[in-house]
């Protein structure tokens, strides 16, 4: 077992050799704390007679016996997650309608030490009516949000959602974080993102920011405050919701939200295609004096034509769950701007996982 600082040396090293070939600036690095930092953890149930156990299985393997790691704690996840585990082990073990067939639970918290935690139930059966009160009864003994899910079922009994509170530059903002949808996990390294990306921005209030991928807009809310106005786009239809609702929690009234893809993005700005959705919004690109684009994608990177797109911008603040697609957009890129700044994010140590933030700058 390698120590924290070892494993974060070597993701150091391994980044800054990935980075060598663009004659970036030395990585500044935002290391995590070593326990404690999730907030989500999910686990399989395993059953032995009457005994049952919190599981996770040897990665790479079929789960099975000859995989099974058993837990009656994780010290990955949160403090509030790890005091509940044993709780709700020992209250569903103790009701013979919510232990049958439950065989996953997903947990999701925040770092508000006042906010219910949200759980869900999977199950291997139809959930009735019994299992539903008896759900209910166990909600109110432990102080939390209970959503039970079984094939074609989804039982909600109060929320399906927890409100975050992040922290960047004194401000305090809210994020609505649904059950399985996508948040970044570590929260305090998320807050430290968030930071960095505002600093990055600078003071560009008489300017206008496009953003791409915004999901819930968890970028999307601070970064608003360094720029005249924001244009964000994401295609799924329920991160779009949750980041209305962040928006108009938060009274912040310079966003606007396109549910857009950004290779659709691409063809509206090129003039190739006309979008009804962002006419329906009232929503003229050419109204924008863009300035800076933000992207944070998915693994696979940016796309060929979008690319082109983020070329133009005078300043550029990309985030990436990747290294290796990261490399390959930023062959393109310096071929028009220069890296002004390079972070590593230990957002899941003890993993090969990195995430990285790099400004760019128009040559």
């Amino acid at each position: 077992m390698t120590t924290y600082n070892e494993q974060l040396q070597q993701k150091t090293n391994y980044l800054t050799e990935k980075l060598r070939p663009f004659h970036a600036p030395k990585l500044q690095v935002f290391p995590s704390a070593e326990q404690h930092y999730r907030q989500r953890a999910e686990f399989r149930i395993w059953h032995e007679g009457d005994a049952m156990s919190y599981a996770m299985f040897q990665a790479g393997q079929k789960a099975s016996s000859a995989s099974l790691i058993k837990l009656d704690n994780f010290p990955t996840a949160a403090h509030s997650i790890n005091d509940l585990m044993p709780k709700l082990m020992h209250a569903i073990s103790d009701c013979p309608v919510l232990r049958e067939r439950w065989y996953q639970v997903e947990f999701l918290a925040t770092l508000s030490v006042d906010s219910k935690i949200l759980v869900t139930l999977i199950y291997h059966k139809r959930l009735d009516d019994a299992w539903e009160a008896a759900a209910r009864q166990l909600q109110n003994d432990l102080n939390i949000w209970i959503i039970g899910r079984s094939r074609g079922q989804k039982i909600v009994l109060k929320q399906d959602f927890v409100t975050e509170k992040l922290t960047v530059h004194g401000r305090e903002f809210q994020y609505r974080q649904l059950e399985g949808g996508f948040t970044q996990p570590n929260a305090q390294i998320c807050e430290k993102m968030l930071a960095w990306a505002c600093n990055a921005a600078g003071n560009s209030k008489q300017f206008d920011l496009l953003e791409l991928y915004c999901g819930n807009g968890n970028f999307t809310l601070p970064l608003s405050q360094h720029f005249r106005r924001v244009l964000a786009t994401e295609i799924s239809k329920t991160s779009v919701a949750a980041a209305q609702w962040n928006i108009s929690a938060n009274q912040i009234n310079n966003i606007q939200i396109a549910r857009l893809s950004a290779e659709e993005l691409t063809e509206a700005f090129s003039g190739s295609r006309a979008f009804q959705r962002l006419t329906t919004q009232g929503i003229d690109l050419q109204h924008y004096d863009f300035s800076t684009i933000f992207i944070d994608p998915p693994r696979a990177g940016v796309d060929d034509e979008t690319l082109k797109l983020v070329a133009k911008f005078e300043h550029i603040i990309y985030v990436s769950c990747n290294p290796e697609t990261l490399c390959e957009n930023l062959h393109y890129l310096i071929k028009t701007h220069k890296i002004q700044e390079v972070v590593l994010f230990d957002q899941f140590p003890f993993t090969h996982h990195i995430e990285t933030g790099v400004l760019l700058i128009k040559k």
